[in-house]
């Protein structure tokens, strides 16, 4: 597939040589890592050696393995979409105390989400967050994206409505690298996507066709779409259709309403 945009990009990594004691100059590098932090991966032949050739009981082995697992775990989180504002969300960081009753009850609807996320993938089940400004509903989306991937090992990712739109637009640039086929073949690989501000946008025919063709294509391939929006759930389809709304709203898709006064600084 041709590179369509930074939906899901890869940790950036340094390349250096070290000196190991086994094998002499080797080529290593230090890998970005989810929290801003830079880890280096040492000489990557004795790493090959413990992960393929040590026995698969030794110490040696287990610490590649465990290696091996957090990188991936790492690959997953860099190219989630999540921006640095937004790292640190999680459930336990969404503060409902003080807050209205809607507060706790679009929490446990969210981590719900992630719980049964199994049964949520098989049956391509989505969920919408809709309402008010400033109600944590991007805090909310992000912890679902970490939790999942984290809990589940899935591929999650988060994007913003005008990033689509602008990467779909971007295909019909003279000479551009890649057609709006490819982007909507990348968005519909992902087990979890994630559409944040959904209703920012004017709303033009063009805009409605591509998030519209984005969650049908999802529906069809029976993924899950989660959807965030400031507008009401009412509201939504001048922005995606009555179908892409319908499609939501299938397999009994839930929505979430942050219907109480601004929290902003507060979650």
């Amino acid at each position: 597939m041709a590179r369509t945009s930074s939906f899901c990009r890869p940790p950036h990594v340094r390349f250096f040589d070290l000196e190991c004691a086994l094998h002499g100059t080797v080529s290593s590098s230090e890998v970005e890592q989810f929290d801003g932090s830079v880890l280096p991966r040492g000489c990557q032949h004795c790493h090959w050696e413990a992960l393929h050739t040590a026995p698969k009981s030794s110490e040696a082995h287990i610490l590649a393995s465990g290696r091996k697992r957090a990188e991936d775990l790492n690959r997953l989180l860099v190219g989630s979409g999540i921006t640095p504002r937004f790292k640190g969300c999680s459930f336990e960081t969404y503060r409902t105390a003080g807050g209205c009753d809607g507060m706790p009850k679009a929490l446990h609807a969210c981590r719900d989400y992630v719980d049964q996320f199994p049964d949520n993938y098989a049956a391509g089940r989505s969920l919408v967050l809709t309402g008010n400004v400033g109600n944590g509903k991007t805090h909310l989306a992000c912890s679902i994206v970490q939790a999942v991937i984290r809990k589940h090992g899935a591929q999650a990712v988060i994007v913003t409505a005008a990033e689509i739109i602008r990467v779909f637009k971007g295909a019909m640039d003279r000479g551009a690298e890649y057609s709006d086929r490819d982007v909507l073949d990348e968005l519909a690989a992902f087990d979890l996507l994630v559409i944040d501000e959904i209703g920012a946008q004017s709303g033009s025919a063009y805009e409605l066709s591509v998030l519209h063709e984005v969650i049908d294509r999802r529906y069809q391939f029976v993924l899950p779409t989660v959807v965030v929006s400031n507008v009401a759930a009412a509201e939504l389809a001048r922005y995606i259709g009555d179908r892409g709304l319908d499609r939501l709203r299938q397999g009994a898709g839930q929505a979430v309403g942050f219907n109480w006064v601004s929290a902003r600084g507060a979650v």
